[in-house]
């Protein structure tokens, strides 16, 4: 199985490709840069692995959530190149990617999403997979629950250093460790959606969707202004 995967969600930008279970991936902390980036690394990868887009199985992109312009990049890019090619997409959560890094077995995901508030969600890692434990949402660091239990979990995420590690703090007593730092990739993405592919979970390019989950993606001025205010 072939896959190139793009993951542009976050202040990182990355283009991986799996090649039946080998992974060679581009990845920079490049902030607006991604546009400028993805394509290239996408056709340096190609040609150094010596594989020609046409044999490409499927293309994998992170689907969210993160930054607005960051997700739609790499729908579009993603979308552009599998309707080219006639080849489904393998949509995947960039919070799952993220909690792939681990160690497991249970990881809390959580990513910056800005105006006082984060990405999150809690999984399980099980046989090289992110199984999700609760929906994905956005909300104040000091709204996010863990699953009940006593289980001991890994945070990995921008999202534990937002609003000055609030999210850390609240969740220290169940937390055994904390990359504030971590950001994910599309090595990550290649290896969800190979396991995706397997289980028929590709769909036409014109069906991949961003999980942006906030309704209102666009600040207003008078919003603009206040968040500048703030800082």
């Amino acid at each position: 199985m072939k896959l190139l995967a793009l993951e542009t969600a976050t202040e990182a930008c990355s283009v991986a490709l799996w090649l039946d279970g080998e992974v060679h991936e581009r990845f920079e902390l490049a902030p607006r840069r991604h546009a400028e980036l993805t394509l290239p690394w996408a056709e340096q990868l190609l040609v150094e692995a010596g594989v020609v887009k046409s044999q490409l199985d499927a293309i994998a992109i992170g689907r969210g959530p993160g930054a607005f312009t960051g997700v739609r990049l790499a729908i579009a890019i993603g979308q552009g190149i599998a309707l080219a090619l006639d080849r489904p997409v393998v949509p995947v959560s960039t919070l799952a990617a993220l909690a792939l890094q681990g160690p497991g077995p249970h990881v809390l995901a959580a990513i910056d999403a800005r105006m006082g508030e984060v990405y999150a969600a809690a999984f399980a890692l099980r046989d090289g997979d992110a199984i999700a434990l609760d929906a994905e949402r956005v909300t104040a660091p000091d709204a996010v629950a863990l699953p009940t239990g006593d289980e001991r979990w890994h945070g990995r995420g921008t999202g534990f250093g937002a609003q000055e590690g609030a999210l850390a703090r609240r969740l220290a007593p169940r937390l055994a460790s904390v990359d504030a730092t971590a950001l994910p990739h599309a090595a990550d993405v290649a290896r969800l959606a190979a396991l995706a592919f397997a289980r028929g979970e590709a769909v036409a390019p014109e069906f991949a969707e961003p999980a942006y989950l906030r309704d209102n993606v666009a600040l207003t001025i008078a919003e603009q202004q206040a968040l500048r205010d703030s800082r």
